[in-house]
């Protein structure tokens, strides 16, 4: 792993939870950033022409928990009609701020800061029209570019400053101008400088109710924006508050697992003032998820102790997996591993097994292996008395084992054991570890111990700084041993386990540590939901891609079709495809910018009407909606990447 030069460059402290201390800006009466709370939002999906539908969308967001509502205005006259939907709110008793999106409209974003609390641009595309064009700037030029968005720019900033109106600078990974991409690529670095042009812009001219977003559907590019935005803000002595979200998330387990990844590995650090868990879905059931969210940090600071870091090896910049040793076959180029915990089961059966991945042909005797199929299965002090799968691996008490040392079997070792044992396994041992309990001497005889895999777990409520000690504190010791990642949870409905582990796990994995996943989760849901959750974690962090990945956006006003409907539809014809990137968008501010990861792109250009894209460039133009699935599919099929379900 590369190290960072500086140390806490992003962050107050990577062992002691705080809030990094963000200046306050004021949002009509709901201020955010300083000592407030963090803040939930979401964005309606209705037309913003319609009244009367907006209203009563913006209302159940309100009655949901959102703090602050957003709504689309493409044009000017979605920007004047904000002021009718204000006064029907403000009229019904509801004062929540309204926030106004722009995108490529500076004349409805003049208007609309005159009449809501927030306007959001995204520097992207307010001054520039992306063209996916590679021209090489000299200096001068370059300057002169500045020069140029300065000029357009400046009249926003003039309406806010005389009408007290906030403003969100919103980098999407997506839509940065063919100036960025010419210059810094494709990169976070590329989005941090998109809007840091725009904020040099604002704070030159003393306007400073000024907040900032940077969003990507990949969680680690967002991850890694975000650190980069507060480094840069920090040698420019700025300090400005952070909206979080991963945009086009997507719906269901997928969204909430990847929105959890990207939202919560920054609030573990600290980072973040205001959230929006973007689904495709309604736009009030964003809200509960971004609670859950947010609750876990209200009394974090009160965690148990951990050792502060002096020198930090991990770049929090950049991601670099960390280099491991094999054991059988975790480590190295593995993959990640997937163990799932059965000691809570009276018994385990062949019907255990077809929860997790396998399914047992009694007339062939065979089984049937799933991508989904977990490596490993813990079965404490249990036996089990049936030929399993030979890709299956049993973790087993070592106090069992010893025993009976059957095919397949390893065991499972605690500190004492492994100092004091001689009859271990001679390829694969696992031994569970705290970070109290990582010694030198643990540290030294693990060394070059070949059978040995950690397993760490955590009783930390600040679990992700702890564990990520364990691995800083391995990496300057020189130690490649692999690890597993434990975490234990406890009645838990199965979405708040979701949310829950991708924040404590999937944040490690974001920065290249972890050689696979253990989740112990009694009375949590089903072993099977269990189990996809955390292949949906690996999905997320793309670690370990196991299904077909579908970046679609949480719709707005700007929709032209039912993206719900939509998205399900495609997912049936096209789930089988295992590690394309499919991107489903609303409308053409959507489409081959946000959608920059797909490797295919659906996108809405007209009612009715669906265009195209093989990556950012369109193929067809203005299909039939009813004629735009198969034209997709045979898209598919004409460039080899299409197989038969």
């Amino acid at each position: 792993m590369k190290k960072s030069k500086t140390l806490y460059t992003y962050c107050n402290s990577l062992t002691s939870y705080s809030r990094f201390n963000s200046r306050p800006v004021n949002i009509g009466d709901v201020q955010l950033g300083g000592d407030n709370p963090i803040r939930v939002q979401s964005m309606t999906t209705t037309d913003t022409m319609d009244t009367k539908g907006t209203v009563e969308q913006s209302i159940r967001m309100i009655e949901a928990g959102c703090e602050y509502v957003r709504i689309t205005a493409p044009s000017k006259n979605e920007a004047n009609n904000l002021s009718n939907i204000k006064k029907e709110l403000r009229k019904q008793g509801y004062n929540t701020p309204l926030i106004a999106d722009i995108h490529f409209t500076p004349n409805a974003a003049e208007i609309a800061a005159r009449l809501v609390e927030k306007v959001r641009i995204n520097p992207g595309n307010y001054a520039d029209r992306k063209k996916f064009n590679y021209i090489e700037y000299t200096d001068q030029q370059y300057n002169e570019e500045i020069e140029r968005i300065r000029n357009r720019f400046l009249p926003l900033v003039n309406v806010c400053k005389e009408y007290g109106t906030a403003m969100r600078i919103g980098t999407n990974h997506g839509s940065l101008s063919d100036r960025i991409l010419s210059r810094y690529g494709d990169t976070p670095m590329g989005m941090v400088e998109s809007a840091m042009e725009f904020l040099r812009i604002c704070k030159e001219e003393n306007y400073n109710e000024v907040v900032l977003s940077m969003k990507s559907s990949n969680p680690i590019v967002m991850v890694q924006a975000y650190r980069l935005l507060v480094h840069c803000m920090i040698k420019e002595n700025m300090n400005y508050p952070l909206h979080l979200g991963v945009t086009e998330a997507g719906e269901g387990q997928d969204g909430r697992i990847k929105s959890a990844l990207g939202i919560g590995t920054l609030l573990e650090d600290g980072l973040g003032d205001t959230i929006r868990v973007s689904l495709t879905e309604e736009p009030e059931f964003e809200i509960p998820v971004a609670k859950k969210l947010v609750e876990r940090y209200s009394n974090r600071s009160n965690h148990d102790k951990i050792k502060a870091i002096s020198i930090n090896p991990i770049n929090p910049f950049e991601y670099n997996l960390r280099e491991t040793r094999q054991v059988l076959n975790i480590g190295r180029d593995n993959v990640p591993r997937v163990i799932n915990d059965l000691n809570l089961l009276d018994k385990i059966t062949v019907d255990t097994l077809s929860e997790l991945g396998y399914t047992y042909f009694e007339k062939d005797d065979k089984w049937g292996i799933s991508d989904l199929a977990c490596d490993y299965i813990d079965i404490g002090k249990k036996e089990i008395d049936f030929r399993i799968p030979g890709t299956l691996g049993v973790i087993q008490a070592f106090s069992v084992w010893k025993h009976s040392k059957k095919e397949q079997h390893y065991p499972f070792l605690n500190v004492n054991q492994y100092l004091n044992e001689r009859n271990i396994h001679p390829k694969l041992n696992f031994l569970y570890i705290t970070l109290s309990e990582l010694s030198d001497e643990i540290i030294d005889k693990t060394k070059n111990d070949s059978s040995i895999v950690l397993f760490i777990d955590t009783w930390n409520t600040h679990g992700l700084a702890e564990q990520r000690s364990i691995f800083i504190k391995l990496i300057k010791a020189k130690n490649d041993i692999p690890i597993i990642i434990g975490h234990a949870y406890g009645n838990l409905a199965p979405s708040d386990l979701q949310l829950y582990s991708s924040t404590d796990i999937g944040g490690l994995f974001i920065d290249g540590l972890g050689d696979g996943l253990y989740l112990a989760a009694e009375n949590c849901g089903s072993l099977d939901k269990v189990n996809r959750t955390s292949f949906g974690i690996l999905q997320a962090t793309r670690t370990r891609i196991t299904k077909t990945e579908y970046i679609s956006c949480p719709s707005c006003g700007r929709t032209l079709f039912d993206l719900q409907e939509v998205t399900a539809r495609i997912r049936s014809k096209t789930q089988h495809l295992k590690g394309l990137k499919i991107g489903i968008m609303g409308c053409i501010v959507n489409g081959p910018g946000e959608m920059a990861d797909a490797d295919y792109g659906y996108v809405g250009t007209g009612i009715e009407k669906i265009s195209l894209y093989k990556k950012h460039n369109v193929i067809q133009k203005d299909v039939p909606m009813d004629q735009a699935d198969e034209a997709l599919i045979n898209l598919i099929k004409e460039n080899g990447d299409w197989i038969d379900p």
